[in-house]
C-alpha cells in the first residue's frame, strides 16, 4: 500500500466503455480509487453497490469515484449494467496499475498461496496527493468510511 502524503501515480486505462482515463484528467477534483478482486462476486457487488448508492453524495463534496481491478473492459460493462454502476470502473488486465498501487499481495485462498488483489481505497486530494490509504476494507462499509473522510 503506499503512503499517505505521497503523489499517486499516474496511469492511463480503458473504463467499462473502452474511453480511455488518466489520473491527472481528474486534478481539481477529490478521487476514491478502489481496487477490487473480481467483476460480478459478492463482495464487490456489496462495495459498488454501496459506492453507487452514496454517489450522489459523494459528488455532492466534488468527489469521483473510480473503481479498478484486473478485469476486462467487456466485464466490466457486464458488471455496470447487472447493477446500475454510475461512476467509472477502469480495466488493468497486465495489472501494470495495481502493481504501481501496491495492492497485489500474497493471499490465502482456501489453504493455498495466491498473488492476488487485495481490497485497498485511497482518497487522493485534488493537486493528486494521497491524503488516506485503507487495505483490506471491508466491502459493505467502504463507501461510507470515505463519505466520512471527505468530511
Amino acid at each position: 500500500m503506499l503512503e499517505t502524503g505521497t503523489k499517486a501515480p499516474e496511469f492511463t486505462l480503458p473504463d467499462q466503455n473502452g474511453v480511455m482515463h488518466s489520473l491527472s484528467d481528474y486534478r481539481g477534483k477529490k478521487v476514491i480509487l478502489y481496487f477490487y478482486p473480481k467483476d460480478n462476486t459478492s463482495g464487490c457487488t456489496k462495495q459498488a453497490c454501496s459506492f453507487r448508492d452514496l454517489y450522489p453524495l459523494f459528488n455532492e463534496k466534488g468527489a469521483e469515484v473510480i473503481g479498478i481491478s484486473k478485469d476486462t473492459v467487456k466485464s466490466h460493462k457486464k458488471f455496470e449494467e447487472n447493477h446500475g454502476l454510475p461512476f467509472t470502473i477502469l480495466a488493468d488486465p497486465e495489472k501494470e496499475v495495481i502493481q504501481m498501487y501496491d495492492v497485489l499481495k500474497e493471499k490465502n485462498m482456501y489453504g493455498k498461496k495466491v498473488l492476488g488483489v487485495v481490497r485497498t481505497t485511497y482518497l487522493i486530494d485534488e493537486e493528486g496527493m494521497i491524503v488516506r490509504a485503507l487495505e483490506k476494507v471491508k466491502p459493505a462499509e467502504n463507501a461510507a468510511d470515505m463519505l466520512k473522510e471527505l468530511g
